[in-house]
């Protein structure tokens, strides 16, 4: 079990570079475990002029979920450089579903990743 915590670490971790990378300076996070599955919620702001890269993230969060992919390169996460497109590719493929609200600068992110 300790690779699932690990894995959710690195979801998290990855999320909070991305933002810092687009200008936020208010991050929450909040990890619930479930039965069959964590939720993961990510709140942040961002600056107006990276408004291109939050809509990209949208785009990369929806990448099939592939446990192969995953179970290679999940302990990569985070290790690129922040904000890097293939590090949010990685995290679509790692979470099985997600959840988007943007709203004046602001953005609310639900991840869900079956156990």
């Amino acid at each position: 079990m300790v690779h699932e915590e690990k894995k959710i670490a690195k979801i998290v971790e990855e999320l909070t570079m991305f933002f810092f990378t687009v200008g936020a300076d208010k991050m929450t996070s909040g990890i619930e475990r479930r039965e069959g599955e964590v939720k993961i919620t990510f709140c942040a702001n961002y600056l107006p002029e990276y408004q291109h890269s939050v809509d990209k993230l949208e785009e990369y969060l929806g990448e099939p979920k592939n446990a192969g992919m995953e179970d290679i390169y999940w302990s990569l996460a985070g290790s690129g450089d922040p904000g890097e497109s293939s590090q949010l590719l990685l995290v679509g493929m790692m979470i099985h579903r997600y959840e988007i609200k943007k709203e004046d600068g602001q953005i609310i992110l639900t991840l869900y990743r079956k156990q």
